[in-house]
């Protein structure tokens, strides 16, 4: 049988060829330096202890058949607060985590009644009602924003739903009540709707969307890249970029850095199903598709762990991980509070939002109250009280000096996790450059401040 000439057989190769896709990864993987960045460390640190207060606040303040109501508002036994302690998430004896905040709780001992011994209750201040019925205003007016963050977190999934334990441990960062399976849900039908899981676990729900809008569908960075005109789909989008001071780029880093930053921009509410896995394409779309989350979140931070959750919902690869830390500029870890949080550096300058949602601005002040009279109620220290006396079953009979004791082995612990966090999240570390130009006398005198219970005050160079 005759061959074929020569250029029919190359035209037939060529013409088997699978067609050119995406450019692979041309950047080579390395250990990304890790500097840390203390004004974003603050706004991290400075929450501590804010979650649980608030939930503790909502214990109190959220109608409850435990609850007895009085003309100075709403009071439960200490007993029962000691029983959810867990579900609270409170992180250490309750009582001493009461005793912190002696402006929002109050300690009270009723009479005794019929022989029986009294029981020590709590009851929230005048200033945390009123702080309270703002919160509850807020909501109210963001109904609307609340259910479109929601509704578009859903968009982000390729199946259209989450599970609903998963969307309950994102409600603090989606900015949701935390009634809101009931007070908000019920008036989005069009939006919402809860379903059994297809996991097959027992009783597993979802939260799924009913209702699409690709009006919503838009990207917070298309937004801005629309008010300055020009843009269209598939055109190439650079994230802003943000460093720690002392942070720099190996040459051939930045020069990758800046091709990848020209890649076209493809929108995270789009399928990426077609892209070359691992391509310099794929790792932008990935990029996108987190901070649209951070977006989405009103503190523009959360949780590693809550986006690990998210990931595979969200159709990331199992690697995706590597991309937070592979993008110094646009995210940052920090490792504050015994975890890691993952914060998007353009969303802050400093340690304060750019853009402060209303309910971040009663979060801060919430933390200002939690704060409030800590330097009135350290000079107490030293006296015993008397419902402390009373309810020493309770509390297991902490005075004034264990607790204080027991804060200062707080914040040890909290500098110990920090260091094994930081060796564990697989990156080199180096504080910022400018940690020089703050004395030792300064640092003595934060960490002194800090013991006594006020405000830490981060001193960070100009």
């Amino acid at each position: 049988m005759p061959q074929p000439p020569p250029l029919c057989r190359l035209l037939s190769r060529l013409h088997r060829r699978p067609p050119i896709s995406q450019p692979r990864r041309a950047f080579v993987d390395a250990r990304v330096k890790w500097i840390r960045d203390r004004a974003l460390d603050h706004a991290v640190e400075k929450e501590k202890h804010l979650q649980p207060f608030h939930a503790l606040k909502d214990l109190l303040l959220f109608p409850s058949s435990a609850a007895s109501s009085s003309p100075s508002g709403p009071s439960f036994p200490l007993a029962f607060i000691a029983s959810r302690a867990a579900d609270l998430r409170l992180p250490f004896r309750p009582i001493r985590f009461i005793r912190l905040f002696p402006s929002a709780f109050i300690e009270e001992l009723p009479p005794p009644t019929a022989g029986a011994p009294p029981r020590p209750v709590i009851r929230p201040t005048p200033a945390l009602l009123s702080l309270h019925d703002d919160e509850r205003r807020a909501f109210e007016a963001a109904r609307p924003d609340a259910a479109d963050r929601l509704l578009r977190l859903l968009m982000l999934a390729p199946r259209r739903r989450l599970p609903l334990c998963l969307v309950d441990r994102l409600r603090w960062d989606l900015g949701l009540p935390r009634d809101y399976a009931r007070s908000l849900l019920p008036d989005y039908p069009d939006y919402f709707q809860i379903v059994p899981s297809t996991t097959g676990v027992g009783g597993a729900l979802d939260l799924e969307l009913v209702l699409y809008r690709k009006d919503l569908a838009v990207s917070a960075m298309e937004r801005y890249a629309m008010k300055t005109g020009g843009y269209k789909k598939g055109m190439s989008l650079a994230f802003p970029l943000h460093f720690s001071r002392g942070f720099d780029l190996e040459k051939k880093v930045r020069k990758w850095l800046d091709e990848w930053q020209k890649l076209p921009y493809i929108s995270p509410y789009e399928d990426a199903s077609h892209l070359v896995p691992k391509s310099d394409l794929a790792e932008k779309w990935m990029v996108a598709k987190l901070h649209e989350v951070l977006h989405l979140f009103v503190p523009k931070k959360t949780e590693k762990e809550n986006l690990v959750l998210l990931g595979e919902h969200l159709g990331l690869s199992p690697g995706f991980r590597k991309v937070i830390t592979h993008h110094p500029g646009i995210f940052y870890v920090s490792n504050k509070l015994k975890t890691q949080t993952v914060v998007l550096r353009e969303a802050y300058r400093r340690d304060l939002l750019v853009g402060k949602h209303p309910l971040m601005g009663l979060r801060y002040q919430y933390i200002h109250l939690m704060h409030k009279g800590k330097e009135t109620d350290a000079k107490k220290k030293h006296s015993k009280s008397r419902i402390g006396a009373a309810h020493g079953s309770i509390d297991n009979g902490i005075t004034a000096e264990d607790e204080e004791g027991e804060e200062e082995d707080d914040e040890d612990e909290d500098e110990e996790e920090e260091e094994e966090l930081s060796a564990a999240s697989g990156v080199d570390t180096e504080d910022e450059s400018d940690d020089e130009h703050v004395s030792q006398s300064s640092t003595m005198e934060q960490r002194e401040t800090t013991r006594h219970g006020t405000n830490r005050r981060v001193m960070v160079s100009n």
